[in-house]
């Protein structure tokens, strides 16, 4: 990114309120996720109850798959994020008003993990569909590049921040978040009107599988995003970080914020490097070789006993999943037209869920059957297997050589 770019970027007041918007959400987001899972285990104990949080925030995007898109194609994205935003916060104003009264339960988590799951079904390809719209073609990418850093900081920041305000109280984790939201929505709806007609196309079958049609049609885009959804799905162990917090690293609530902030160290360091020495050759090698070390870094995080091993293999678990997700990213937005990038992006979404919430669920059933550390290990185990499947299912994604062909300006 030049300098000039950077400058006119910063001066570009939408991009600035997508970005703020996008900050606050994202941090509100893992404050809750950080508070709900040590609420969740402190109530039951449960590793099981852990994965089954991941697996409820994962249904509605199961559920409304077909439509999130097809919502983001037809109808105003500022207008369809501010809801999605609101939604959350309300949601967030129940966490405070039952930690008030002390009535938070089990069956409240899960039912606030649906409707949070449901918010962001809608929100995500909402949100991915609107930047295009709000910043020009010689800005794009730069505000790309700008808009994954800035999701990674808020990732890194808000779990830590959201674990040590809960080690005072649950209202003091879960009330900033309804701040958060407030201003996100408030930023939202003051993003200028699309300027491009919407397309008023009739929901029909049809136009709802689009985005199935688009990537299926692509088997290089296929394989990659089906790769990194099975890799994850195995070796995910975020759901369980409550457990190694408490029960084998023997830390408290901070120690579970920094846990959950360090992939996203990683990550962002990653992005840096990225942006920095972009991949130039031999794409499908170095993506398999990422998945490959994400793997490997599972097995360690789960062999650990010590606190600070733990944040060195989890920050490079992060920085492996960042290479993935950017060498996919750059698949998807490259042959995607704006009047169908919220359905694609909606299908993109279900395989990014698939890998984390519906991974969480996973970890903790594993965890409830072998073990802890053994489920952990064994996922370790499973990505490590399903990369060396996928290099016989996809070869020529393992062979994919030219970067070029990606439009790295694109990619993030």
């Amino acid at each position: 990114m030049s300098v000039e770019t950077s400058l006119q970027l910063r001066r570009h007041r939408p991009f600035l309120k997508f970005w703020f918007a996008r900050v606050f959400t994202a941090s509100a987001f893992q404050m809750i996720t950080v508070a709900i899972g040590w609420h969740l285990y402190a109530l039951t104990g449960s590793v099981l109850d852990l994965g089954l949080v991941g697996m409820v925030e994962f249904l509605p995007r199961v559920l409304f798959m077909l439509h999130t898109g097809h919502v983001a194609d037809r109808f105003d994205r500022r207008k369809v994020a501010a809801l999605c935003q609101t939604v959350q916060g309300l949601t967030a104003l129940a966490l405070v008003i039952g930690s008030l009264n002390d009535s938070v339960t089990r069956e409240m988590i899960f039912a606030i993990a649906f409707i949070f799951g449901t918010a962001r079904a809608f929100e995500m390809p909402t949100t991915q569909a609107l930047l295009p719209n709000i910043v020009p073609p010689g800005l794009f990418p730069a505000a790309v590049a700008a808009s994954a850093s800035a999701m990674q900081t808020a990732t890194i920041v808000a779990p830590a921040l959201g674990g040590l305000l809960f080690a005072f109280g649950e209202v003091w984790a879960y009330g900033p978040s309804v701040a958060l939201y407030a201003l996100a929505v408030c930023l939202m709806l003051s993003l200028p009107a699309r300027q491009k007609p919407l397309k008023q196309e009739k929901a029909s079958l049809h136009s709802l599988l689009a985005g199935i049609r688009f990537i299926r049609s692509r088997p290089d885009v296929f394989g990659a995003i089906s790769l990194d959804m099975f890799a994850v799905l195995l070796g995910g162990a975020t759901a369980l970080l409550p457990v190694f917090a408490k029960d084998i690293l023997l830390t408290g609530p901070w120690g579970l914020g920094l846990l959950r902030s360090a992939p996203a160290v990683g990550a962002l360091a990653m992005a840096f490097w990225l942006a920095r020495f972009p991949i130039q050759r031999q794409v499908g090698r170095i993506m398999f070789i990422s998945v490959g070390v994400f793997g490997v870094a599972t097995i360690a995080f789960g062999l650990s006993t010590s606190f600070w091993f733990s944040l060195a293999v989890l920050a490079v678990l992060g920085a492996a999943d960042m290479i993935s997700m950017v060498i996919r990213g750059a698949f998807v937005q490259l042959e995607t037209p704006d009047e169908m990038r919220g359905r694609v992006s909606a299908v993109n979404g279900l395989f990014i869920g698939a890998s984390n919430q519906l991974g969480e669920f996973e970890s903790g059933l594993t965890a409830a059957w072998f073990g802890t550390v053994p489920a952990v290990v064994l996922g370790g185990a499973g990505t490590l297997v399903v990369t060396g499947l996928w290099m016989k299912l996809f070869p020529t994604l393992a062979k994919r050589d030219r970067l070029s062909e990606l439009k790295p300006e694109q990619a993030g």
